[in-house]
């Protein structure tokens, strides 16, 4: 499994900023009131020390008790207009992030699912579930604890530092005297925790897609006894993503007892100058009041500061996720959809036109292919693995796109279509049949309100698959569980039939369909695929050459070249390949 490593974002790449800024619009209403909360917490947060400074030096020390109590309520009323601007502030904060999040989820699913099979075909699954799920969960911190906290915290410094320079410019030297070394040891900590966060977040995707791979892939590591083998890679990639949140539990146990050495040697800065004065009742302009009010401005000042490396870091990882996730949104690879014709009906003429294409650049997998099939007529399609058979199916499904060469279907260019239209016409069983974990009615119908269940029950029995379907429990609305592991692989086969059959197609595609399914069961779908292919274009791959002994017209590929055409009867007189995979069958049988 090859790992995914990613670099450090910038924290000031204005470009992702504003890109992420995008998906804020739709809420900019909420997102100016979350702006104004945080302007009043930045300005409110410094008068209660403001207050109290006042309340001693003027009310205590003058013995003015009504002038006491008239603060004491001021105060009060003040710190529950603190408690609800604060709630409002987390809670708008929390929401906007949610909903944000939400949108990008949506418009980042609703781009995968637009992808060209290409891009899944190179790209782990690990990978796609961590941009969807943890790289989009990590930008809701970016609106709840980044953004507005930081801007929060700013404001709240800026505010703080002038209250304190307006009431004493002395005092509020020897406050900040320290600030020097705590933002030097901030700053040595953000970048630590910068590369160890990262480290993380590579850990993470690494983790996610061995599980997905090796949970998918179970019955193959059992088949070839590998547990223990496996075990010892997943226990290798689990102790580097240990490894890597441990590096940063150390950063931020050395950095936050630092930060709070250096916050109480300004305070004892403060008292040792402050005091001396008071003590020795020295007219030096300082308060006890306004002694009190600056221990409490920097224990206020030094917060937001010790607080600032991790602002900076879950903006940042917030920057890291939003590139990743951006990059993904600006991949193109997808199959453009720029056809309009859209017919509610076809004949069913596929032709295949001096046909060329490779999945990767040169290295062609079918070489000047030119076939036919009149509408209603059934070719079929033999050769060894690998010979370009299921590609031919790729590409008239334009899950692919052709380097050189037309196809058509009604004479119509393939890429005039509509694509929703197009694959709609043509319906497809594949050997390899994927069921979701749901009832056996939605894997049929795929969501689809269209199709009722009196259509699919109809499908049903034309397939020969009724009968089994009114035998589980439940009928239609059993749950096959994940890739349909509650049934045979015969009516998993059974399934697919259905759900091709459902939608009525005039084009039908079977890859292998009956390859994964036992003799008995092969002899039931047979008479049910005649029945299928009656009236329609049917193209077919086969690996058992018996069960397309009455096609119109049999091609024999060969590394991606036709190598014969014909009926059965004809090619076996010409003694060529299809007449050596007909005897090698046959010593099979034999």
């Amino acid at each position: 499994m090859e790992k995914e490593k990613v670099n450090s974002g910038s924290i000031v790449d204005l470009q992702v900023l504003k890109r992420l800024m995008h998906f804020v619009k739709p809420y900019k209403g909420r997102f100016y009131i979350l702006i104004l909360l945080t302007v009043l917490l930045g300005v409110t947060a410094p008068l209660r020390p403001y207050l109290i400074q006042l309340t001693l030096d003027n009310d205590v020390a003058k013995g003015d008790y009504p002038g006491l109590v008239n603060m004491i309520l001021f105060l009060i009323g003040l710190l529950f207009l603190q408690a609800i601007i604060q709630y409002l502030h987390t809670y708008m904060s929390g929401w906007l992030g949610q909903y944000i999040i939400r949108d990008i989820r949506t418009k980042l699913y609703s781009h995968l699912v637009r992808l060209r099979l290409k891009f899944f075909d190179k790209t782990p699954i690990g990978q796609l579930v961590t941009r969807t799920v943890s790289d989009v969960e990590t930008l809701a911190d970016v609106f709840s604890e980044g953004l507005a906290a930081m801007v929060g915290d700013l404001l709240q410094l800026i505010f703080i530092l002038a209250i304190m320079i307006y009431t004493d410019w002395r005092l509020a030297l020897i406050s900040l005297s320290t600030l020097p070394i705590l933002l030097l040891s901030t700053y040595i900590f953000k970048e630590k925790i910068k590369v160890a966060f990262n480290d993380v977040r590579n850990a993470v995707s690494n983790l996610n897609t061995f599980v997905q791979e090796h949970i998918t892939g179970m019955s193959i590591v059992q088949i070839f006894g590998s547990e223990k083998r496996e075990y010892k890679k997943f226990t290798e990639i689990n102790r580097e993503h240990r490894r890597a949140n441990l590096k940063s539990v150390l950063y931020y146990s050395v950095y936050f007892p630092v930060a709070e050495i250096i916050s109480a040697a300004g305070i004892g800065l403060l008292v040792w100058y402050g005091a001396k004065g008071v003590i020795h009742q020295v007219d030096t302009g300082i308060t006890l009041g306004m002694l009190i009010a600056f221990i409490m401005y920097i224990q206020m000042f030094f917060r937001p500061i010790r607080m600032i490396a991790d602002r900076f870091n879950t903006l940042q990882l917030g920057i890291v996720s939003s590139s990743r996730i951006m990059k993904l949104l600006d991949n193109e690879e997808h199959i453009p959809n720029n056809g309009k014709h859209a017919p509610t009906k076809i004949e069913g003429t596929v032709e295949f036109k001096d046909v060329w294409f490779a999945y990767n650049e040169s290295d062609y997998v079918l070489k000047n292919i030119s076939l036919k099939v009149k509408a209603g007529e059934t070719i079929a399609l033999v050769g060894a693995t690998g010979a370009g058979k299921s590609s031919i199916i790729n590409l008239l499904n334009r899950f692919y796109d052709i380097n050189r060469g037309t196809i058509t279907i009604d004479g119509k260019d393939i890429q005039e279509y509509d694509l929703v239209n197009l694959r709609g016409k043509i319906g497809v069983v594949l050997q390899d049949v994927f069921l979701f974990s749901d009832t056996i009615m939605q894997n049929i119908t795929l969501g689809n309100p269209d199709i009722t269940e009196k259509d699919v029950m109809r499908a049903a029995e034309l397939v020969g698959a009724k009968k089994f379907i009114e035998r589980l429990p439940g009928g239609l609305n059993y749950n096959v569980m994940e890739r349909g592991s509650t049934l045979s692989v015969g009516q998993r086969q059974l399934i697919s039939f259905v759900r091709a059959m459902v939608y009525d197609p005039k084009i039908l595609v079977l890859d292998e369909a009956t390859s994964s399914v036992d003799t008995e069961t092969e002899e039931m779908i047979q008479s049910a695929i005649d029945k299928m292919m009656s009236g329609r274009t049917a193209i077919v791959i086969a690996h058992r050459l018996s069960t397309i002994q009455k096609a119109n017209k049999i091609i024999v590929m060969d590394k991606g070249e036709m190598m014969e055409e014909g009926s059965h009867d004809f090619l076996l007189e010409q003694d060529g390949y299809y007449t050596q995979l007909h005897k090698m069958q046959y010593k099979e049988i034999v």
